[in-house]
């Protein structure tokens, strides 16, 4: 009889938005009325949906997806209104998240197990701010799985501040919990996201249950796979199936 897979694995880290909560949507609901009125203040015709700005800035945060709209409408953006504006809008994503905000499908079941089997270290690993991030999950109810130093942000949690898919956010959690690349596993759903993993040598696997539609699923199965996630997970439900799929094809 064969002998089961070798498990490398001693960390798992989670992205939070759309992996954990399912807060994308909402999220960019909130900021395209926040955009349309910058835009309009500025005398410009332009309009965006959460629809046209998830197409184009999944995974981005707040802090790096505003310049760059800003650049390509030909508005000048100082520091200050950056900042303004990105107060407004993590006040108005944690009040829609608090009034509308859930789990992903199936996510704090596999987590509780994770947590109550006590074999792996759980980590959040976001682009988010702390308090976005903290808020939706003391709302949904996973904060109870994290240990307070165990949730990162890219915005918060190091002396200079960035946007996944630079991947500073994940070597600065390895560093944090001394962990090392081959022992660590991330779960994402963007193409930002997986790309900040995998830069930092991170076995990667793609979620694409929170995707809306069948065919956007799809479609992202296929751009994550081609990113380089190692496995594509439909559902948590699944995760059991893909956790043993990652040990068998040593992806680490």
């Amino acid at each position: 009889m064969s002998e089961p897979p070798r498990n490398p694995y001693k960390f798992i880290f989670f992205d939070c938005d759309n992996t954990i909560t399912l807060s994308e949507y909402l999220a960019m609901e909130t900021v395209s009325g926040l955009v349309n009125d910058i835009l309009e203040r500025n005398g410009k015709p332009e309009r965006y949906t959460k629809e046209t700005l998830i197409a184009k800035f999944v995974g981005y945060s707040f802090r790096k997806m505003l310049p760059e709209i800003c650049q390509e409408h030909g508005i000048q953006l100082s520091t200050e209104l950056l900042q303004y504006y990105a107060s407004v809008e993590e006040e108005r994503v944690i009040a829609t998240f608090g009034a509308r905000g859930q789990s992903c499908a199936g996510a704090l079941k596999i987590i509780e197990n994770l947590y109550e089997g006590g074999e792996y270290k759980l980590a959040i690993v976001s682009s988010s701010t702390l308090s976005r991030v903290q808020a939706q999950i003391e709302i949904t109810g996973a904060a109870k799985y994290f240990e307070e130093d165990c949730v990162f942000s890219a915005q918060n949690s190091m002396s200079s501040p960035s946007s996944k898919p630079d991947p500073a956010i994940y070597i600065h959690a390895m560093e944090k919990l001394g962990a090392k690349p081959h022992e660590c596993l991330a779960i994402e759903d963007s193409i930002t996201g997986c790309r900040a993993a995998i830069r930092a040598n991170i076995a990667t696997i793609g979620y694409v249950g929170s995707y809306e539609t069948g065919g956007h699923r799809e479609f992202m199965k296929n751009t994550l796979k081609r990113a380089g996630c190692c496995v594509i997970m439909r559902e948590w439900e699944d995760w059991d199936r893909v956790f043993q799929r990652m040990l068998e094809m040593e992806c680490a």
